[in-house]
């Protein structure tokens, strides 16, 4: 009986791993002008965004600091580098926001970070991790473009 259920395992085990088959819509062209490795993924870096340091209360200064932020994500977004950005809700973590940078190491990222006027100001702090997704998300920011109705 043991031999039995043994036998029962292995053949679900084997049946299991043979059950992966190739994807009859891949596009292999589109795959690869995206960078996307066999599973249709690559690597980017998360950023969130965080309350800084600078804690300063002049609104000419604020509003130039966010100014130069929302400019350089449309840069960003434009060199193919931001793949998504947006502001989080009120949490007890003093996190601001997010992005997704398309960069393949935190180094990378980080110098792409650091010419944010509002992060050079100190008016957010970073926090960078490595982070691993669908290839796919550049493209949605041409659907996005034809959706929103105004710009920020």
């Amino acid at each position: 009986m043991k031999y039995i259920f043994t036998l029962a395992i292995l053949c679900c085990l084997g049946f299991a791993a043979n059950a992966q088959t190739q994807n009859p819509t891949y596009n292999k062209a589109l795959a690869d002008s995206l960078g996307a490795d066999n599973y249709g993924m690559k690597q980017y870096v998360l950023v969130i965004l965080k309350t800084g340091s600078n804690t300063t209360t002049d609104k000419q200064k604020l509003n130039e600091y966010f100014r130069g932020h929302m400019e350089n994500i449309g840069r960003l977004a434009k060199e193919g580098k931001l793949v998504i950005a947006g502001p989080l809700g009120k949490n007890d973590k003093a996190y601001r926001g997010i992005f997704i940078l398309d960069a393949k190491t935190v180094e990378e990222a980080q110098k792409l970070v650091e010419t944010d006027p509002a992060v050079k100001a100190k008016v957010f702090d970073v926090e960078l991790y490595p982070w691993y997704g669908s290839a796919a998300l550049p493209v949605y920011l041409d659907t996005h473009s034809k959706i929103s109705k105004e710009n920020p």
